[in-house]
């Protein structure tokens, strides 16, 4: 079992509420896996809530209630950290970095968290405290 504390994007919560997901039982094992609370944004909350309304009408309230049960916890405030963030959308200015994902790579440099809960691609990429490698789960 991993211990609390892993990062979360919003493609395996989506994917974990959602059964008609092709990721749905790799999500479904990662949350076995790891022990609650994950650390996630609310940029990552906010784009997991987009993405549930597109799949079902109470979506956005499945994935508030997950918040609401512990299974994750907002682990940053943009609002306290817009010149780190401003750095990263330069620093990833070729590729399409989200909000999340900057705030997500931000979570890592204030928690010195390697470990990320996603199916983005882009996190073998991403680098955290300049040159520092996410472990995807």
């Amino acid at each position: 079992m991993n211990p609390a504390g892993i990062l979360l994007d919003a493609g395996p919560l989506v994917a974990l509420l959602s059964k008609n997901d092709a990721n749905h039982d790799r999500a479904r094992r990662m949350f076995a896996e790891c022990a609650p609370p994950f650390r996630c944004c609310d940029a990552v909350v906010a784009e997991a809530c987009f993405l549930m309304r597109k799949v079902h009408a109470t979506g956005p309230a499945d994935v508030v209630a997950l918040g609401a049960r512990g299974v994750y916890r907002i682990a940053m405030s943009a609002e306290e950290h817009w010149t780190a963030l401003e750095a990263l959308f330069k620093k990833y200015s070729g590729r399409p970095i989200s909000l999340a994902d900057a705030c997500l790579i931000r979570c890592a440099e204030i928690h010195h968290e390697p470990r990320i809960a996603t199916f983005d691609t882009d996190f073998a990429v991403y680098t955290w405290a300049r040159n520092r490698k996410f472990e995807v789960l």
